[in-house]
């Protein structure tokens, strides 16, 4: 990479020309190493003259090599949007991410909650960031490059966002992490109008899990998506497992109404008449 301005170690606010420089082009996360590379500064100079901007710039924790550029207007929240560099930071770390869940969900106009995280699907696991008000968890999914996503539409950077029906599929998946069934099916309902047959089938062919599928399509019958759920009883014929609870962590199962369809112990209490 050529030097951003010119600068040079001579220079002794090559860092800040380099801060500026990124701005202009739209980034605001940088990994240390660019930082030498554009302006020729050794490690200690480079690391003074950013903590000589202050605020202005600040480290992913805990002590990563990655920095962020904070606008006054993003220093009480300690950083710009995750949205913003999350795609930078990923392409850094060398490893595939996408917006998964709720946050996905919210992303691609489904948030009946708000939540106070952003939520991050990659493939191996990760120590949650928390830099002022923004916190970040991970999920992991050993097989995520096979799971469909797509671009988060008019971002202010490239930013990887699961499908609608991927989206749906993951609800599902983790609802014991992320509040339960009840609220899993209560952030899917709203994105199920997205979701396209052709998509919710290429999903269940890559994530290939039929528990989850079963539940799903138990959920879309009770939704009254009848082309949905039919879509997922076709795919399943053959490959339903015994009988399954809705909440597989929920002991009482003798009250549970059964589907024998889906094969599913609704012990949720979500669906009851």
């Amino acid at each position: 990479m050529s030097h951003v301005g010119g600068a040079s170690t001579r220079r002794p606010r090559a860092a800040a020309a380099f801060v500026d420089e990124l701005l202009k082009v739209g980034r605001v996360g940088f990994p240390l190493s660019q930082l030498l590379e554009a302006t020729g500064l050794k490690v200690d100079a480079a690391k003074a003259q950013l903590r000589r901007l202050g605020p202005r710039v600040v480290r992913i924790p805990p002590a990563s090599p990655f920095f962020l550029i904070v606008c006054p207007e993003h220093q009480s929240a300690g950083g710009p949007p995750v949205e913003w560099w999350l795609d930078d930071y990923f392409t850094w770390l060398k490893h595939p991410y996408y917006l998964a869940l709720q946050s996905a969900a919210g992303a691609l106009g489904s948030s009946p909650q708000s939540i106070q995280v952003t939520q991050i699907m990659t493939d191996k696991p990760r120590k949650p960031i928390e830099l002022g008000r923004l916190k970040i968890v991970f999920f992991v999914k050993r097989g995520i490059a096979r799971t469909p996503t797509q671009q988060l539409l008019n971002a202010f950077a490239p930013t990887r966002v699961s499908t609608p029906a991927a989206t749906a599929f993951d609800l599902v998946r983790y609802a014991p992490r992320i509040g339960g069934i009840g609220r899993a099916v209560e952030t899917l309902r709203p994105l199920l109008s997205q979701i396209r047959r052709p998509e919710l089938n290429a999903v269940l062919d890559a994530e290939d899990e039929t528990t989850t599928a079963q539940r799903l399509g138990f959920i879309l019958e009770k939704a009254g998506q009848s082309k949905l759920a039919d879509l997922v009883a076709a795919w399943l014929s053959g490959r339903r497992q015994p009988f399954i609870s809705m909440v597989p962590t929920k002991v009482d199962r003798q009250a549970a109404a059964v589907s024998s369809r889906w094969r599913v112990l609704d012990n949720s209490g979500e669906f009851s008449p």
